[in-house]
């Protein structure tokens, strides 16, 4: 479905509602891109999202703010751009939408705290060893 922009495997935002503008570049392309608009934005208003549930538009608003936004112009090509543009916006929001896994509490090992303690007992020592001797001035 090319009028669907793919976030993540379970949910597309429809291109409907992303609004894509077209600019003069400043990136490569010479006295070509003086004259034509190949750079292009692509934001997304999280708000007024039909596609998105109140947690979804919760936590890109707490990420990304308000409206997400993505801008390309790499290439000299408009339709190249527009294409950039709208994968680094999928790839805002997705991320944007990842739920962190919840830490689980561990233990330290028992040999992770015996190397621990080897490696404090060879660093005092090893500053020891580079000491002055008591009777030396």
């Amino acid at each position: 479905m090319p009028d669907l922009l793919q976030i993540t495997h379970a949910l597309a935002i429809p291109l409907d509602e992303v609004l894509v503008r077209a600019s003069r570049s400043s990136g490569p392309g010479g006295q070509h891109a003086n004259v034509t608009a190949s750079r292009i934005e692509a934001s997304f208003d999280v708000a007024a999202s039909n596609t998105l549930s109140k947690a979804q538009k919760a936590r890109i608003t707490a990420r990304c703010g308000p409206v997400v936004r993505a801008v390309a112009q790499d290439a000299r090509s408009q339709a190249r751009n527009r294409t950039l543009a709208l994968e680094r916006l999928a790839g805002r929001i997705g991320r944007a939408l990842e739920v962190p896994r919840a830490r689980r509490p561990t233990k330290p090992t028992r040999a992770s705290r015996t190397r621990r303690l080897d490696a404090k007992r060879r660093a005092s020592d090893r500053k020891r060893e580079r000491r002055r001797p008591p009777g030396e001035a």
